[in-house]
C-alpha cells in the first residue's frame, strides 16, 4: 500500500512538472507572438503615414525675374516654403518668369492649369487681365493668390470684384498709397521741407513705374498729395516712366537735371531701382544729394538703405518683401487646406531715413 502511495506521488509530481513546462512554453509564445504583432503594427503604421504624404503642387508666376524686389520676393516664397514642409507634408513650388509679357504669362498659367496645380500664386504682367485670369483658374478649380499688383475696380479706386467675388481667389500686398505718403512726409519733415532755393515751392521730377500698375499711380500722386497736405506748395518740373527699370531712371533722370537743372530740388523715384539709376545720374552732374538735392525711392533694398544711411539717398520706403511673401505662402496653405480665407491681406510699408 505504502509502495502504491508513492507511485501516485510520483506520477502526481511528474503532471505538475509538466504543467508548468507547459504554461512556461506557452508564456514563450504569447511574447514571441505579442512581438511579432507589434513588429506588424509598426510596419503597418510605417506604411500608412507613407501613404498619408502628400506632396502639393504650386505655380508660382512672377511678372518678371529682372526686378529686385521681386527677386527678393520670390526667393522667399520658396525658402519659406520648405520651412512648412514636414515628414506628412511636401511642397513642390514651380517658379516661371513672365518676362514682363503678358501673352508669354497667359501661357504659363494655361501650363500649370494643364498639370493640375493645386494652387497658384500670381504676380501679374498687366492688371487689366486679371479679368481673363481670374475667371480661367477658378473655372479650373484651383485656388488662386494674386500678389503684389492689386487688380482695381472699373473706376480705378474700389476694390475688385473678381476677388470678393470668389471665396478662393484673394489678393496680398501693401496699400502704395502709404508708400507714396511716405516719400512726401520725408521730405516735409527736412528742416527746410524740400525747398533747398528757398522760392516758396518745392520743384521735383517724378520718375514713375509702370503706368498701368495702381502702384505707380498712388505712389506718384500721394507723394505729392502729402507735401500739398503739409501746406507746401509744389511745382512739377517733369513726370515720365521708366518701368521700374535702373537704367531707364538714370536716362530720365539725367535729361532732366540738362533740361532743368538746379532748379530741380526733389527727385520722386516710384521704385529702389530707378532711384539707383537716379542717383548715378544725380553724381554726374555734379549734385549731391543732402546738399542741393533730394532723392527718393520705395523697397528698401539693402543696397538703397546703406546709401541713405551714408546720406546718398535722402529716403526709401520698406516694401516689406518677407512680410508679404510669407503671407501669401501662409494664405496658400490655408486655401491648399480648405480653410476659409479673407480677400484681402494688407502689409505696412515702414519709412527708411537715416539713422
Amino acid at each position: 500500500m505504502n509502495k502504491l502511495k508513492k507511485i501516485a506521488a510520483s506520477a502526481l509530481a511528474l503532471a505538475l512538472l509538466a504543467g508548468c513546462g507547459s504554461s512556461s512554453t506557452s508564456a514563450a509564445t504569447s511574447a514571441a507572438a505579442s512581438e511579432g504583432s507589434e513588429s506588424v503594427a509598426e510596419e503597418t503604421t510605417t506604411e500608412e503615414t507613407s501613404a498619408e504624404a502628400k506632396t502639393y503642387n504650386v505655380g508660382v508666376a512672377i511678372y518678371q525675374f529682372n526686378d529686385n524686389f521681386m527677386t527678393l520676393y520670390r526667393n522667399e516664397i520658396e525658402a519659406y516654403f520648405k520651412t512648412l514642409e514636414t515628414d506628412t507634408v511636401k511642397y513642390n513650388v514651380q517658379i516661371v518668369d513672365g518676362a514682363n509679357d503678358m501673352a508669354k504669362q497667359s501661357e504659363q498659367v494655361d501650363a500649370f492649369i494643364t498639370q493640375g496645380m493645386d494652387v497658384i500664386i500670381l504676380n501679374l504682367v498687366q492688371t487689366s487681365s486679371a479679368d481673363a485670369i481670374i475667371d480661367k483658374v477658378v473655372s479650373a478649380g484651383i485656388p488662386l493668390v494674386l500678389i503684389n499688383r492689386e487688380p482695381l475696380g472699373d473706376n480705378g479706386d474700389e476694390s475688385y470684384a473678381g476677388i470678393l467675388d470668389n471665396p478662393t481667389v484673394c489678393y496680398v500686398g501693401a496699400d502704395a498709397r502709404q508708400s507714396g505718403t511716405y516719400q512726401g512726409e520725408i521730405v516735409a519733415e527736412l528742416p527746410d521741407h524740400g525747398d533747398i532755393n528757398g522760392d516758396g515751392k518745392v520743384s521735383y521730377i517724378m520718375i514713375e513705374g509702370d503706368p498701368e500698375n495702381p502702384d505707380a499711380q498712388y505712389r506718384t500722386q500721394f507723394s505729392v498729395k502729402a507735401l500739398e497736405d503739409a501746406g507746401i506748395t509744389v511745382e512739377c518740373l517733369s513726370d515720365q516712366v521708366g518701368n521700374w527699370d535702373q537704367v531707364k531712371g538714370q536716362e530720365i533722370c539725367a535729361n532732366a537735371l540738362t533740361q532743368y537743372g538746379d532748379a530741380i530740388e526733389v527727385v520722386f523715384c516710384n521704385n529702389d531701382a530707378m532711384a539707383l539709376g537716379a542717383a548715378a545720374a544725380i553724381s554726374a552732374a555734379g549734385r549731391t544729394v543732402g546738399e542741393d538735392i533730394y532723392l527718393l525711392g520705395v523697397d528698401a533694398l539693402d543696397e538703397c538703405v546703406e546709401m541713405v544711411n551714408n546720406g546718398e539717398m535722402t529716403g526709401t520706403v520698406l516694401n516689406d518683401a518677407n512680410g508679404q511673401s510669407h503671407t501669401a505662402v501662409d494664405v496658400a496653405v490655408k486655401l491648399l487646406n480648405g480653410e476659409a480665407i479673407e480677400n484681402y491681406y494688407w502689409v505696412d510699408y515702414v519709412k527708411v531715413t537715416k539713422q
